[in-house]
């Protein structure tokens, strides 16, 4: 599986991708407007931390009042413009109104990241008429709108029919299958015993043949499971939860923590020996190391 934007390539089967978070909201549950206008001066950071993606988002995803379209693409827009100016790395935009999605589509974006499950057909629309990608996340009813947790029989098997129907509806309104990627959105509507289970069938999800997004950054589930931890007290967890979303097959994961969650990664992707790190690493560093050993110390 290879995620192709026509400016840059990630094949997953090399390598995972690293997605970093850039908010640009004032009010983001984690880093709380932070970076809320210095969004370019945050993306140096991603970038030298070596992010693979970078996720822009002007809306945080709680349940709130509903931001009108105009005022998060404004948000949006011009720092997309200026981070596509520095990087040819794919850029998503997290969002789900379908204005949003053209005008950052047209503005250099190259994924749409929909928490929404893709149920506005005009949102479809707009991704179908760009060519680009999606990541596609269930999620139980309409975004930002509080509800009460539900309950699911087999939140695996649940979870993934829904994503196989919306799948479905993505490749019927003209959006290719190959630029879909799936993310099961955990703590969407999933208590912290859901979300841990999904982590641990993230294989069956494979089944559908698509990238799998896992989303654990300093989620409630993670704090839930420590005993209680708030979000900034989640980063162990977090470390924990990537490196085994990976080993159960994610392919992309994203997070707030930039550099230290790329060596998490990297780290990971040498334990489980895939290509890139062996291609690489093995080559530019260990094997010349190796020979140098083999040598012995420089006679006097």
């Amino acid at each position: 599986m290879i995620l192709d934007t026509g400016r840059s390539q990630i094949n997953f089967s090399e390598k995972v991708a690293l997605m970093a978070i850039l908010n640009a909201t004032p009010d983001s549950f984690f880093d709380k407007g932070r970076y809320f206008g210095r969004g370019v001066e945050r993306a140096k950071e991603i970038l030298a931390a070596g992010a693979d993606i970078i996720d822009i988002g002007g809306v945080k995803a709680a349940a709130g009042k509903p931001l009108p379209p105009d005022e998060e693409t404004n948000r949006v827009v011009p720092l997309l413009e200026e981070v596509r100016k520095t990087t040819d790395i794919p850029i998503s935009i997290d969002t789900f109104l379908p204005e949003v999605a053209r005008a950052a589509l047209a503005s250099g974006a190259d994924i749409i990241n929909d928490i929404s499950g893709l149920r506005d057909p005009r949102l479809i629309e707009e991704i179908a008429a760009a060519d680009a990608h999606v990541m596609l996340m269930h999620i139980s009813g309409p975004p930002r709108t509080w509800r009460p947790f539900r309950s699911y029989e087999d939140v695996t098997q649940e979870i993934a029919a829904f994503l196989e129907e919306r799948v479905e509806a993505a490749v019927a309104g003209g959006i290719e299958r190959g630029k879909i990627i799936l993310d099961p959105g955990l703590d969407f509507d999933k208590d912290t015993p859901y979300s841990l289970e999904l982590l641990r069938n993230l294989p069956e999800l494979k089944r559908l043949g698509l990238p799998i997004l896992v989303a654990a950054s300093r989620k409630d589930f993670i704090g839930e499971s420590l005993g209680g931890l708030e979000p900034k007290d989640r980063l162990a967890g977090t470390a924990a939860a990537v490196t085994y979303s990976i080993t159960r097959g994610a392919n992309i994961v994203r997070v707030h923590d930039a550099a230290f969650m790329a060596e998490v990664v990297r780290m990971t992707e040498a334990m489980l020996g895939m290509g890139k790190w062996e291609k690489d690493t093995l080559k530019k560093w260990w094997v010349p190391m190796r020979k140098s050993i083999l040598r012995g110390p420089p006679e006097d």
